[in-house]
């Protein structure tokens, strides 16, 4: 049977490069087993016939939130497989541990709750956040305040009860960069927490630059196929300890057969978000060039999200695209494109919405493994649409304003 016992990690000391780790990390022990594919362990419950040394392990896990020594006991305080995936996307973020959840944010919601637990129910956030953890903080739906402030601003906004300091880097859906170090510095003592999500550990490692916490909806590019939900923090054992609590408190675990999943998107991580990247940074080149474009957002640090403001109707370039498929979410292997004003940012509030960059003529593109001329000449045929649905309607309306006129005017 696969247990944790056999989760340690390698006793190579010689580090491995990323694409290695991606590869390796998390299946260290699979030759001793006999195995080349990494079981997937579906069981809920374990036998013991030793009740009471079952119950020694379950005050210890209640005492510290430490993984627990030996055989599994129940599924919500652990999985074998899924402890597979939280050991390759500790070493791929450079962490002691990784703790996964259900969702991105279900990740989220046990970070505030640990915070919150030791009496620190405060928050400093930099928007642009995904809309979610947007409203997640402002609405206070766990008890948490937030001070929201650029970035400049955080070390005055933090308070004796602050928590965490919250940035996304680069920022959904704006892709908005912060110098993550010098962030780090003005926390002082506050952990400081950084949403990894578009970048993944492939472009950054926020832990090199000081960052306690690093959340990922894997969801996204970790999984990376479009078919499997799940976050997971990356952080220090100390702080994984209290998360692993919360997670079987709250029953927010992760399914074995999404950390199955999860864990080989890892294998190929690299390879897609760097082919992926490529094309995006040739699109954002071309839009930048394109007289149909106001305006294109594309990240220093490079990655596979571009951005951009649209001169016609960014609600027509969504219903023309033939090729690029019109949806939420983002880091597949395919291309997706979607209106942030409308669905992901739509629960925030639109004076928010707007100061934090997220425009109605802001569109959102998550480039996928297509070649990139199919993608190009499905996006011009899109905002081909959208400039002629433009013009159209500034026909119409110039028609309508001079049917309403005196026929002698009109004339």
């Amino acid at each position: 049977m696969d247990t944790e016992t056999s989760m340690a990690p390698p006793t190579a000391t010689r580090s491995r490069a990323l694409a290695t780790e991606a590869v390796h990390a998390g299946r260290d022990d699979l030759a001793a087993l006999g195995l080349h594919a990494p079981p997937i362990d579906l069981s809920t419950t374990y036998p013991s016939y030793d009740a009471r040394g079952e119950a020694e392990r379950i005050d210890t896990f209640a005492a510290t939130g430490a993984k627990l020594e030996g055989p599994p006991v129940y599924a919500r305080l652990d999985n074998p497989t899924t402890a597979r995936f939280e050991t390759a996307l500790a070493r791929l973020e450079g962490t002691e541990s990784a703790v996964a959840f259900a969702s991105g944010m279900a990740a989220l919601t046990a970070v505030l709750l640990v915070r919150a637990s030791a009496g620190l129910r405060h928050v400093v956030a930099v928007r642009p956040l995904y809309g979610c953890s947007d409203h997640l903080l402002g609405a206070g739906l766990l008890g948490t305040e937030v001070t929201w402030t650029d970035p400049a601003g955080i070390a005055d906004a933090i308070r004796p009860d602050t928590g965490l300091v919250m940035v996304e880097t680069p920022a959904n859906p704006t892709l908005a960069e912060v110098d993550i170090r010098a962030i780090a510095h003005s926390c002082g003592s506050v952990p400081l927490l950084v949403d990894n999500t578009f970048a993944t550990p492939v472009l950054q490692r926020p832990v090199e630059d000081g960052a306690r916490i690093v959340l990922h909806s894997a969801t996204k590019y970790l999984g990376g196929h479009g078919d499997v939900m799940g976050g997971v923090v990356a952080c220090d054992e100390e702080f994984a300890a209290g998360l692993r609590q919360i997670r079987f408190a709250t029953g927010g675990v992760l399914h074995p057969m999404a950390g199955y999943l999860l864990l080989r998107g890892l294998a190929t991580l690299p390879v897609r978000v760097r082919a992926a990247s490529a094309s995006a940074a040739e699109l954002a080149r071309r839009l930048t060039a394109d007289p149909r474009i106001a305006r294109v957002h594309y990240p220093k640090v490079g990655g596979a999200m571009v951005s951009f403001e649209v001169h016609g109707d960014p609600h027509r370039v969504i219903s023309a695209v033939r090729l690029i498929t019109p949806a939420v979410s983002l880091g597949s292997v395919d291309t997706l494109i979607q209106h942030p004003a409308s669905i992901s940012h739509r629960i925030v509030d639109e004076g928010d919405r707007r100061a934090a960059g997220v425009g109605n003529r802001l569109l959102r593109m998550s480039v996928g493994l297509e070649d990139v001329e199919d993608l190009w000449a499905d996006l011009c045929q899109a905002l081909d649409s959208s400039v002629d649905g433009a013009l159209q309607e500034v026909h119409e309306r110039g028609d309508a304003r001079r049917d309403a006129l005196p026929e002698q005017v009109a004339g």
